[in-house]
């Protein structure tokens, strides 16, 4: 058979990763009003687009670089959904290549699906190739047999088949990336000298153009699970002609997209000016979307005069935030996680120095706060209080402060704070 791409022909491929399909996204329940349903089908819907895409633009292959599942099934539904969306891309003549990642390794998927002869799983006990003369490329690649693979199996991959386009597919973390665990460590160098064309990488959530001679790509995840994943997330296209890459393309496939907004306080800053930053970041942030359902984390900090009121009435001080993000958004922007981390404007440090109740209080605090044997017996007076929680609140990060001696420092410092807005009368109201 004559190889298509070897002729001038120009083949689609679509480069996939990390699509931790059906992925739990666990404690989303503790936050009110939050859109359950919507963020945890969305690894489904994004998938769903995925494929729609690939069949509209007449894609002929579709590989997925690990983690297509985010661990065990909980039940067959997973698998079922997977197959309905592959017995798809078999209609529109689209083949698809993929291999096991750290998440769904060989030992962490226990049940089986038999799979549409139009999808091929590269081996987990050694590299495996997967040759398509009709389009004129050849996929090298090994999947994980286990969770942590620490080894470098790239180096055992078959150097390039000289008529085809080669394709190398890597679950990895190279020298490391911030965030990930390093599996399958390997270098740029061990990839080069395989002699490939393109290296569809996978593991790292973020995408990255890692080399351009030959290309190394991660495209990142297909979608966000967590306001540590803001952003743009989807898919690399590339159009490979006369055996080369011409052209490559991050194209969005997210439904749902997480952001991480800061509002800076400035020192005049008052209520009603830190509502109002509040609503042109809500503003922009949806205008950027795209049709999105927004999923925010929102921190206001800084030191404003308006930090005293907002302390004596905090709660009050949340709800307008919230009603404003709500007035901006409605059902497009849901804001889960708010912290408000402002400081008062005065300087404690001064006031330490004077006389009266305040001054006294504050030097107390210091002292407990810079001394570590008084520091271990408040952790012994908080240990019986540590006893009666729950294992998954005490995991919280809020209560931190019973086990940990910086996280506790920490703490004392935001009662000083607390603790001079609501009793100095002149602790900088607007």
């Amino acid at each position: 058979m004559v190889a298509y791409a070897a002729l001038g022909g120009t083949v689609l491929v679509v480069h996939a990763s990390d699509i931790h399909l059906d992925s739990p996204m666990i404690g989303l329940e503790r936050y009110e009003g939050c859109p359950v349903d919507a963020l945890r089908g969305a690894t489904r819907r994004a998938l769903v687009k995925l494929c729609d895409t690939a069949l509209e633009e007449h894609a002929e292959l579709l590989l997925i670089a690990g983690d297509l599942y985010d661990g065990a099934w909980k039940d067959y539904a997973t698998g079922l959904f997977f197959v309905g969306q592959m017995r798809r891309l078999r209609e529109g003549g689209v083949r698809v290549v993929f291999l096991r990642g750290n998440h769904d390794a060989e030992s962490q998927i226990t049940k089986h699906l038999t799979l549409p002869d139009n999808v091929k799983q590269l081996p987990t006990d050694r590299a495996g190739t997967v040759v398509l003369e009709d389009l004129g490329v050849a996929i090298h690649g090994r999947g994980f047999p286990t969770r942590e693979v620490f080894t470098d199996i790239a180096k055992d991959y078959p150097t390039a088949l000289g008529s085809l386009f080669n394709i190398g597919l890597l679950h990895t973390a190279l020298g490391g990336r911030e965030g990930h665990e390093p599996y399958a460590p390997t270098t740029t160098e061990v990839l080069k000298q395989k002699g490939y064309d393109y290296w569809a990488l996978g593991h790292v959530h973020r995408r990255e153009v890692v080399s351009r001679g030959p290309f190394i790509v991660y495209p990142g995840n297909l979608q966000g699970r967590s306001v540590k994943e803001t952003g743009s997330r989807g898919a690399t296209f590339l159009q490979v002609a006369g055996g080369r890459v011409t052209e490559l393309e991050h194209r969005a496939m997210d439904v749902v997209r997480w952001a991480d907004l800061t509002i800076e306080a400035d020192g005049d800053d008052t209520i009603d000016d830190l509502l109002a930053k509040t609503r042109g970041a809500a503003e922009r942030t949806l205008a950027g979307s795209e049709g999105r359902l927004i999923a925010a984390r929102l921190t206001i900090r800084g030191r404003p005069r308006a930090h005293a009121k907002i302390r004596k009435a905090e709660d009050a001080f949340v709800a307008e935030v919230r009603a404003v993000a709500l007035d901006v958004g409605g059902d497009d922007l849901w804001l889960g996680d708010l912290r408000v981390e402002t400081a008062s404007p005065l300087d404690l440090d001064a006031l330490r120095t004077q006389e009266g109740p305040i001054a006294h209080l504050l030097r107390g605090l210091e002292g407990l706060r810079n001394d570590a044997d008084s520091r271990r017996s408040l952790k012994e007076a908080l240990s019986e209080l540590r006893a009666k929680l729950p294992d998954d609140l005490v995991r919280e990060p809020e209560l931190a402060c019973l086990d940990d001696d910086e996280a506790l420092r920490e703490v004392l410092v935001e009662i000083e704070e607390s603790l001079v807005a609501r009793l100095a009368p002149d602790a900088g109201d607007e």
